[in-house]
């Protein structure tokens, strides 16, 4: 597809050098894009994600960076259609807060019509 860099490893040294242009450029543009995007979001999030994404960020620079995350999300694409899966988040809100006044919460399961949950 053509995010990840190109590796030369031998002897147990890793040499990565640049970024190929194979597969699909609209693909990769989106890819890359959307990692731009995630990268601008990440400084909001406490996740394990945003936090790497940041790391790579601060150390390399945010172009690095977004290549990288890219390639993590073209990976966990892959993974996804190649299983047949549906992505689950790890960042899930175990507690929601609920202020006086505001609408009940509501809870949906998969092909289920809402129902509302009472405390």
């Amino acid at each position: 597809m053509g995010p990840v860099p190109r590796q030369h490893s031998s002897g147990g040294k890793t040499v990565l050098l640049g970024i190929t242009k194979r597969g699909d450029r609209y693909l990769r543009t989106l890819l890359i894009h959307g990692a731009r995007s995630a990268l601008r979001q990440c400084k909001l999030k406490g996740d394990a994600r945003s936090g790497w994404a940041r790391r790579i960020s601060a150390e390399r620079g945010p172009n690095v960076a977004a290549v990288a995350l890219a390639n993590k999300n073209a990976r966990v694409l892959w993974a996804l259609l190649a299983r047949g899966d549906r992505y689950r988040s790890t960042n899930v809100a175990t507690h929601a807060v609920v202020r006086p006044g505001s609408p009940p919460a509501v809870k949906r399961a998969r092909g289920a019509k809402p129902r509302v949950i009472k405390d």
